[in-house]
C-alpha cells in the first residue's frame, strides 16, 4: 500500500512538474498528437499550406479553419519529433537512435548543414566533449540561399557562419522564452529568440520546423533559413538604407532617433521613400513643421514587441507606440497591415528588433486634422461643409471640435432649405474649442461658430447634446475631435410656456397650471421635462370634473407637478430594457416602463384616473426629443368608471379576467362578522340568483379578491345581512352554495325585518346546532364565476365581500348600486400605456 501511495504521489510530482515547464510549442505538438491518435503511436498532425513547403503544428483556430494565412492548409502525419517508423508497423513505434550533434544532423535532414561542418572543420566539436545547441538550417533552406556560394567557398567565413547558428548549452525549446538573448560560439554574438502564444519559436526570426532532437552532447533544432548576424539598432538600418532617407529625417525632427537605437524589443514598420512621395505635398509639409504630429506618426508605426512574419498565422490587432491600434495579418507569402498587402521586405532583424519595409504611409488620427477625420457614414455633413465655405475656418491651427450628423439625419426638406439657413444649421455642429469625449460633463455649455450655447446631457449609457446623442465611434485628430450625432442638433428657441402656447394643443393643461399657480415654473429658467397632455386627453373631463380639480389646489399642484421632472430627459438616454427612474417636482420617482399613480381624495382620484390613464410611459424607439423637454400624448382616457349609487362598493385590486359580470349577495354595515336567526327556521332555505337586495339598513358589500371573473352589475342593499367571500379564484360569482354550517362559531344571522325579492340560489343544505348557522366562504378555487359553489364553509367572519384586485385588459366596472352614499376605490390599473407623438 505504502509503494503503490508513493508511485502515485511520484506520477502527480512529475506531472505537475512537466505542466510548469511546458512550452507554447510542446502544447501545440501535444493537440498535434491527440488529432493523429488513430494513425498510431507517436504520430502529429499537420497542415500545409498548399502550394509551398510550409509546414506547420496548427493552433485550433488554423486547424478548424483549415487554412493559414488565408490560404487553404492540407493535413499530414508525420512522427513526432524524437520518433521513427519501422516497416510493417502501424504508427511511429520507434525512439530515433541518440548520436552526437554531428550524426543528428543527418537525421533530421540536415545534410547539407552536415556537409558544410565536415567542410569548414566544425565537425571536431558537433562531435567532442560538451554540451551543445545548434539551430541547423534545412537542406531547403541553403538551397534558397543561392549568394551563400561566395560564403561556402571561403570556409573561415563559412565556420564563422555556422558557428553563429550554434549555443553553448542543450536548450530544449521549453528552455527558449520569448525575448531571449543567447550568446553563440562565434565571437558571443547575440542570437535572439521568440517564443510565441501560438507555438511558433524563432531565432533571428528563422521559425524552428523540426524542435528537440536530443543528441549525446547537446540538441538539434532545424530552422528554415540560414540566419546573418544582428549587430545594428533599428535607427543603425535606418541610417544606412538608401530607401529610408526620409523615414531618418522623420526620426531625427521627431526626436525619436535615440530610442530607436536603445536595446528594446521593437518592430518597424518602415515606409520608404516611395511611400512618403505618395502623399500630397501640402499635407507632407503640413507633417514636416509640426514636431508633435511627426511623433504621433513615427510611433504609429512602431510596436513594442518584435512580431516576426513567420509567427503571423491570421490576423492579430496590435497596440502601437501611439497608443491606437493595427491590425496585422498575412495573405500567403504576404504580410498585410491594416488589411492592406503593403511589405515590401520582411524580417530585417537589429538588436533591438525587427523591420518591415512598407510601400505606404501609415496615417494615425492624431496626425490628421479633424476634418479629415470624417468617414463614409457622414460624407453629406462634410460635402456641405466644404459647399457652404465653413471649412476655412477649421485651419489646422485652430482647434475645433465638429458634432457630424449621419448621412440618415439629412432629409430632402432639409438639403432643399434655403443655403443661409442651411449654414446656420450647420455652424451649430462646429464648436470653438477642443473637447474630447472624457471632457464633457453634465450641464457643460458648448459654443459653437454660430454663437449658440449647446447644452451637454449625461446619462448612463448616452451622451446627448441638445436633443441628439451620440454614437460610438469618437476620434482625435491633431487639431481637435470628431464626434459622431445620431441627429441634426436643434438648439432651444423659446420656453416652454411659449412653445404650449404657440402650439394651441395645450389649454386645459395651461389653465390648470394657472389655476394651481403654476404658470411661472413654464417660463422660468431651469432643466425641465413636461410630460404635457393635450387636450385630447381630458376629453371625458366634464366641467364639473374641472372645477372638482381646481377646487383643491394642493392635490391640483401635486398631479401637475408629477408632470414634471427635474433635468432634461432626451429620449437617446433612456436606457432600454430596464425601468428608468425620473424623480419628479412633486416628490415620486416617475418610472418610464413602469409608473406609480400618485393618491388623492377619491372624488380626484377618479380624476387622475381620467388625466393619466396609463400605467406605463411608453417610449418609441427613434422618437426625437422637442429641444424644450416637451413630450405630448394624443389621446383621452379609455377607463370605464364606476358609477357609485347607495351603498359601499370597495374595489381593491382585480387580478385577470373580465370583472363585468360580478354579484354579491348580501351584506350589513353594522355587524361584518355576524349573521342571526331569531325564530327556528326548516328545511331548505335556498337563495337562487340574487338579482336584488333589499334591506332597510345600510348595506356593506366587499369582494376580498376575484380572479377570472365578470364585473359587478348591480348590487341593490337595504336589509342587513352579512356575505363574505374571501377569494374567489377562476370562476363565476353570482351562485353561491352554502353546504354546512357550525354551531361553535358565535357569528349569526339576524334578519330583523322582512326579506323580498328573489332568493333561490344559496342552500343551506343543514343547520347544526341551537345556534344561528354561520355562514363563511373562505376561498373559491376554480369554477365558473358565475356560478360559484361553496364546497366547504369554514369558521368566524363571513360578513365581507371585497375585490382586491383585477388585472386584465378588460377592467370595465359597468355598475354598482346600493342605498347608501357609495365610496368607490381604484387603488392600481395595469397594462395600459401612454403613447408619444
Amino acid at each position: 500500500m505504502i509503494l503503490l501511495f508513493t508511485a502515485t504521489f511520484t506520477i502527480m510530482v512529475l506531472s505537475s512538474l512537466d505542466q510548469v515547464e511546458s512550452s507554447a510549442y510542446d502544447k501545440i505538438v501535444t493537440h498535434s498528437r491527440i488529432r493523429a491518435k488513430s494513425q498510431g503511436p507517436n504520430v502529429c498532425a499537420l497542415q500545409q499550406v498548399m502550394g509551398t513547403k510550409k509546414k506547420y503544428f496548427s493552433t485550433c483556430r488554423n486547424w478548424y479553419n483549415k487554412s493559414i494565412c488565408g490560404k487553404k492548409a492540407v493535413v499530414l502525419y508525420e512522427c513526432c519529433p524524437g520518433y521513427m517508423k519501422l516497416d510493417g508497423k502501424h504508427g511511429c513505434p520507434a525512439v530515433a537512435p541518440i548520436d552526437t550533434v554531428y550524426g543528428t544532423l543527418d537525421l533530421v535532414q540536415a545534410k547539407i548543414t552536415q556537409q558544410y561542418s565536415d567542410q569548414s572543420k566544425l565537425r571536431e566539436e558537433l562531435d567532442g566533449a560538451g554540451s551543445y545547441t545548434m539551430f541547423a538550417p534545412s537542406d531547403d533552406a541553403w538551397k534558397e540561399n543561392m549568394p551563400s556560394s561566395a560564403l561556402v567557398s571561403r570556409n573561415t567565413e563559412l565556420y564563422d557562419s555556422l558557428c553563429y547558428h550554434v549555443v553553448n548549452k542543450r536548450l530544449l525549446t521549453k528552455d527558449l522564452k520569448n525575448d531571449m538573448i543567447l550568446q553563440s560560439i562565434n565571437d558571443n554574438h547575440d542570437l535572439y529568440i521568440n517564443h510565441y502564444s501560438n507555438g511558433v519559436v524563432t531565432v533571428n526570426c528563422a521559425r524552428i520546423i523540426h524542435a528537440n532532437q536530443v543528441a549525446t552532447n547537446g540538441v538539434v533544432h532545424v530552422i528554415d533559413r540560414v540566419i546573418s548576424f544582428a549587430v545594428q539598432t533599428i535607427m543603425d538600418e535606418i541610417e544606412t538604407n538608401d530607401d529610408l532617407t526620409t523615414l531618418k529625417t522623420v526620426a531625427l525632427r521627431s526626436g525619436l532617433h535615440g530610442q530607436l537605437g536603445e536595446s528594446k524589443h521593437y518592430t518597424l514598420f518602415a515606409p520608404t521613400n516611395e511611400a512618403f512621395e505618395k502623399l500630397d505635398r501640402d499635407v507632407l509639409e503640413r507633417l514636416m513643421s509640426d514636431t508633435t504630429v511627426l511623433e504621433a506618426l513615427l510611433k504609429y508605426h512602431l510596436l513594442n514587441s518584435v512580431q516576426c512574419s513567420e509567427a503571423i498565422m491570421a490576423g492579430s490587432v496590435y497596440e502601437t507606440l501611439e497608443g491606437s491600434n493595427i491590425e496585422i495579418g498575412c495573405d500567403g507569402e504576404s504580410l498585410t497591415v491594416n488589411g492592406i498587402k503593403m511589405v515590401l521586405k520582411k524580417d530585417i532583424v537589429t538588436s533591438n528588433g525587427v523591420i518591415h519595409l512598407i510601400d505606404q504611409v501609415l496615417m494615425p488620427d492624431s496626425a490628421k486634422q479633424v476634418i479629415e477625420l470624417i468617414g463614409k457614414s457622414q460624407n453629406i455633413f462634410s460635402d456641405m461643409v466644404s459647399e457652404l465655405g465653413l471649412s476655412a475656418a477649421m485651419q489646422p491651427e485652430t482647434e475645433y471640435t465638429i458634432l457630424a450628423p449621419l448621412n440618415g439625419a439629412f432629409s430632402e426638406e432639409l438639403m432643399s432649405m434655403d443655403q443661409r439657413l442651411l449654414k446656420i444649421i450647420l455652424e451649430n455642429h462646429i464648436v470653438k474649442l477642443r473637447v474630447s469625449l472624457s471632457d464633457l460633463y453634465n450641464g457643460q455649455l458648448l459654443e459653437t461658430l454660430g454663437g449658440k450655447l449647446l447644452r451637454v446631457f449625461i446619462y448612463r449609457t448616452a451622451v446627448c447634446i441638445e436633443n441628439a446623442c451620440m454614437v460610438r465611434g469618437s476620434r482625435e485628430g491633431s487639431n481637435g475631435v470628431l464626434h459622431l450625432m445620431r441627429s441634426l442638433i436643434q438648439p432651444p428657441e423659446t420656453t416652454i410656456y411659449k412653445r404650449l402656447l404657440k402650439d394651441g394643443r395645450f389649454k386645459i393643461f395651461l389653465s390648470l397650471m394657472e389655476s394651481a399657480g403654476l404658470t411661472d415654473l413654464l417660463k422660468q429658467e431651469g432643466s425641465y421635462t413636461l410630460f404635457a397632455p393635450i387636450d385630447a386627453a381630458f376629453d371625458t373631463l366634464t366641467e364639473e370634473d374641472i372645477t372638482l380639480l381646481k377646487s383643491d389646489i394642493n392635490t391640483l399642484r401635486a398631479i401637475l407637478l408629477y408632470h414634471f421632472s427635474n433635468g432634461v430627459f432626451i429620449n437617446g438616454g433612456l436606457e432600454g430594457g430596464v425601468t428608468n427612474l425620473l424623480k419628479t417636482i412633486q416628490g415620486n420617482n416617475l418610472q418610464v416602463l413602469s409608473v406609480n399613480l400618485p393618491v388623492g381624495h377619491e372624488d380626484i382620484l377618479i380624476l387622475l384616473k381620467k388625466l393619466i390613464r396609463h400605467i406605463q410611459l411608453k417610449v418609441h424607439p427613434g422618437l426625437d426629443m422637442p429641444p424644450d423637454g416637451i413630450f405630448t400624448f394624443p389621446s383621452g382616457p379609455k377607463v370605464k368608471v364606476v358609477i357609485g349609487e347607495p351603498g359601499i362598493t370597495t374595489v381593491k385590486r382585480v387580478i385577470k379576467g373580465d370583472s363585468r359580470v360580478t354579484k354579491v349577495k348580501k351584506g350589513t354595515e353594522r355587524d361584518p362578522n355576524v349573521t342571526k336567526v331569531p325564530g327556528e327556521r326548516r328545511g331548505d332555505l335556498s337563495f337562487t340568483k340574487v338579482r336584488q337586495v333589499v334591506g332597510r339598513d345600510p348595506s356593506v358589500i366587499k369582494v376580498t379578491r376575484v380572479i377570472k371573473g365578470d364585473s359587478i352589475r348591480k348590487v341593490v342593499g337595504r336589509d342587513p345581512s352579512v356575505t363574505k367571500v374571501t377569494r374567489v379564484i377562476e370562476g363565476d360569482s353570482s351562485v353561491t352554495k352554502v353546504k354546512k354550517g357550525t354551531e361553535r362559531d358565535p357569528n349569526v344571522t339576524k334578519v330583523p325585518g322582512e326579506l323580498r325579492g328573489d332568493l333561490s340560489v344559496t342552500k343551506v343544505r343543514q343547520v347544526v346546532g341551537r345556534d344561528p348557522s354561520v355562514t363563511k366562504v373562505t376561498r373559491v378555487i376554480k369554477g365558473d364565476p358565475r356560478v360559484t359553489k361553496v364546497k366547504k364553509v369554514t369558521e368566524r367572519d363571513p360578513s365581507v365581500t371585497k375585490v382586491t384586485r383585477v388585472i386584465g385588459r378588460d377592467q370595465s366596472i359597468t355598475k354598482v348600486a346600493e342605498g347608501n352614499p357609495s365610496v368607490t376605490k381604484i387603488t392600481r390599473l395595469t397594462e395600459s400605456m401612454y403613447q408619444f407623438d
